[in-house]
């Protein structure tokens, strides 16, 4: 049974409506947010009308605001964005949809004053407007609102997306719009490519950077912004419609050398029913030899020569793309499909390739992620002058999958970060490598046979012979 000092439900209402009040005031005083949570609260109870009315009492003060959003202040901003957003999707929209829509279409309009008053980098606010965008979708579908005047709105929305807030818009409005919808928007789209751009002269052109080959103009950022828009919004709508040969046409022919560009065009061939012409136009973005090859370009193909009814080949190219990667998905597929024994034969056959490969480190990696922790002991003792200390995160892990049940190994991969850090006088990283070096100490009890190698105490002789001038890692040791 919960203690009476318990937050919770209950034990609030026990305090009355009199005292609650009291500390409601008391904890909003000096917290915008909080009082603004209140007044929506105050206003709920008068009616959706009186909510929707300081909804956009707010939204009208967040575009006229002029403070910069710097890293300290966005997690505010978007609670407040979060919190009108829901407000009008949970308390205005079941009353009033159409007051609803109007109100997240004036949400959306926020995006562009607020990101030029803000870095966002980690997309924590852009994500509140692509949510509001499928808002937007359902909201349109409740209030009914003819096709055409809502696809001008769509329109105009996505003829000033210079932040991406708009990238979601068509694909969350296509139920909305519906073909009527869709097939206008197509035509406002196409006529705003056909127009003409405007020829200023040189004199009165607007530098705004430089470029390699010399300055770049404002009307020319338009030029490529529109176009770019254009094209992004005519195969949103082909996806909406399903009709990849739409989707295609916007492709130029450069474009569709692009690996990714080919397995996303695959990818809609594929859901069409049409995986000969997906195989068609993988093999014709082939990566040329010696370049990366994507693992959805590889994923893609197999999956058309499945479609394809061609299952010999594609377990033949998902061990190529395996040998080709070392991508542990690649190999987990190809001996998921082999029958019971055959797969353990397979399994041990990739391991051993794994353990011969070029790259130690890429090696060392597909064990760390099978997880195989006996096979990357393995590697380590058996590689271990070709492993990179400077390779921290990989290193660190290595260490710590292999510490429980492979002290030798661990104790090699934490060598190799210390080694590199003192060779290098990495006096940034003097505190890792101290640490590493009493972890070293703690493995030790743990191993019976070092193989060949120093033992701790004379790795540490030898640390200090070679290394015994670096004051700043040996003061770390004796604090």
């Amino acid at each position: 049974m919960a203690a009476k000092t318990t937050l919770n439900a209950k034990n609030l209402e026990a305090l009355g409506t009199e005292r609650l009040a009291a500390l409601l005031i008391e904890i909003s005083t000096g917290n915008a947010a909080h009082k603004r949570r209140l007044r929506l609260e105050l206003a709920g109870s008068q009616g959706s009308l009186e909510v929707a009315r300081e909804v956009r009492k707010r939204l009208v003060s967040l575009a006229r605001a002029r403070t910069f959003i710097d890293w300290r202040k966005v997690k505010g901003v978007k609670l407040d964005l979060e919190t009108q957003r829901s407000t009008i999707v949970d308390t205005v929209a079941p009353g009033d949809p159409s007051e609803a829509f109007e109100l997240i279409w004036q949400f959306l309009a926020l995006a562009e004053p607020i990101f030029e008053r803000s870095d966002d980098g980690n997309g924590t606010l852009i994500e509140s407007f692509h949510a509001a965008c499928a808002d937007a979708g359902r909201l349109a579908q409740s209030a009914g609102l003819a096709p055409q005047v809502l696809a001008d709105r769509v329109f105009a929305a996505l003829s000033g997306n210079g932040y991406g807030q708009f990238d979601t818009l068509i694909a969350q409005m296509a139920q909305a719009l519906g073909s009527d919808g869709l097939g206008h928007l197509r035509q406002r789209l196409q006529a705003w490519a056909a127009e003409p751009e405007e020829k200023l002269p040189d004199s009165e052109r607007r530098v705004i950077g430089w470029g390699s080959s010399g300055p770049v103009y404002e009307d020319e950022i338009y030029g490529r912004h529109r176009d770019s828009t254009v094209k992004l919004a005519l195969q949103a709508i082909a996806d909406a419609e399903g009709d990849v040969d739409a989707y295609i046409a916007q492709q130029s022919k450069a474009s569709l050398q692009s690996p990714m560009v080919a397995t996303d065009i695959a990818r809609r061939l594929l859901t069409a029913g049409r995986s000969r012409e997906a195989l068609a136009v993988l093999d014709k973005a082939r990566p040329r030899p010696g370049h990366l090859i994507p693992f959805e370009w590889q994923q893609a193909r197999i999956d058309a020569l499945e479609a394809e009814k061609r299952p010999e080949e594609a377990q033949a190219y998902r061990w190529t793309c395996f040998e080709q990667s070392l991508d542990e998905d690649h190999l987990r597929a190809f001996v998921k499909r082999l029958p019971d024994f055959d797969d353990m034969e397979a399994e041990e056959r990739g391991f051993a390739f794994v353990q011969a490969a070029k790259d130690v480190h890429q090696a060392l990696a597909f064990f760390l992620r099978w997880p195989q922790p006996a096979e990357a002991a393995k590697l380590v003792l058996r590689r271990r002058t070709e492993l990179d200390g400077d390779l921290y995160e990989l290193m660190s892990a290595a260490a710590e999958t292999l510490a429980e049940k492979h002290p030798l190994a661990a104790t090699i991969a934490l060598r190799a970060m210390i080694d590199f850090t003192l060779q290098t006088a990495r006096s940034s990283r003097y505190k890792h490598a101290a640490r590493h070096l009493l972890q070293c100490t703690a493995l030790e009890a743990h191993i019976s046979d070092f193989n060949g190698l120093p033992g701790h105490d004379a790795y540490v002789l030898g640390l200090q012979r070679v290394h015994g001038k670096k004051h700043g890692f040996w003061s770390l040791l004796r604090n």
